[in-house]
């Protein structure tokens, strides 16, 4: 092994406050004052006795405390010693009335209904008119303690359900699925557009026939439906008939736009500038 080399006490590495090292080496500090490390504990170091408090229970009433000092000794609660559970809720009351007066005062209540219990006990049983033995003082008391304790049973299974925020959190998945196309939507400058483009067709084959001709916008959409029955798609210029004159193209156009606006057809257009397509909004039975 190699050889290992020591320091004696004159060859101790220089200590103090220009060195910037500890004036004890090897050792943990025992606590920092003002950021320097304790080493030692001061000789005129006081600790005043209520300085440190360690509560090991914490009990929510009187009763939660009563019932812990039954379960913790393992007494049978239908027939609770009054005098030795008296004596230890009495001396757990003496310490909490040194520190927290409010606080002892809703246990003092329950001290005295102990007492009150653990004197009617040492009197003789008085029967009552019927005959039959008075009630056991300690009937009401227990009654109280074991629906406490189912509450208090009940409260903790509660607790145990996972919370959320406080055992899980909640995952939000956006999945965008679409069984069909979606097509884009038709603004009203590509209809006034093709609109356009029919009117000018139909002025090319016009006549000069005269007639007066009784139109209906309800005949019309029901022409316009039975030309789209069948069929998946239609293109917009072939719902109109040209050869019949602009009044029928003016209501064939107005029977469209209220079969769109009842939501009983779709019109949609593959891409912006493309041929617009017609088609039903359901399918027949």
């Amino acid at each position: 092994m190699p050889p290992t080399a020591s320091l004696s006490p004159a060859q101790e590495l220089p200590a103090g406050p220009g060195t910037g090292l500890p004036a004890v080496i090897d050792q943990v500090a025992l606590a920092r004052l003002y950021g320097e490390p304790l080493f030692a504990m001061p000789h005129d170091l006081y600790i005043p006795p209520d300085a440190l408090q360690v509560f090991l229970e914490a009990f929510e009433g009187p009763l939660d405390l009563l019932l812990y000092l039954i379960r913790k000794q393992n007494f049978n609660i239908l027939d609770i010693p009054m005098a030795a559970v008296t004596r230890q809720y009495l001396v757990y009351v003496d310490e909490i009335r040194a520190t927290n007066l409010e606080l002892a005062a809703e246990y003092l209540l329950m001290a005295a209904m102990l007492i009150e219990i653990k004197s009617r006990m040492l009197l003789p049983p008085k029967k009552t008119a019927e005959g039959q033995e008075a009630e056991d003082p300690r009937a009401e008391l227990v009654r109280r303690l074991l629906e406490y304790e189912q509450i208090k049973l009940a409260a903790h299974q509660l607790n145990e359900v996972p919370q959320f925020g406080r055992d899980f959190l909640r995952a939000q998945v956006y999945v965008e699925q679409s069984l069909q196309p979606r097509f884009p939507d038709v603004h009203v400058v590509d209809l006034q557009d093709a609109w356009r483009d029919i009117v000018r067709r139909a002025k090319l084959v016009q006549h000069h026939h005269i007639s007066r001709e009784e139109l209906s916008v309800r005949e019309h959409m029901s022409i316009v439906l039975r030309k789209l029955q069948g069929r998946k798609f239609l293109e917009f210029e072939d719902l109109f008939d040209t050869r019949r004159g602009m009044p029928v193209l003016v209501v064939t156009f107005i029977a469209l736009l209220e079969l769109a606006k009842e939501g009983l057809l779709e019109v949609t257009q593959a891409e912006a500038f493309a041929p617009i397509y017609v088609r039903l909004a359901y399918t027949p039975a």
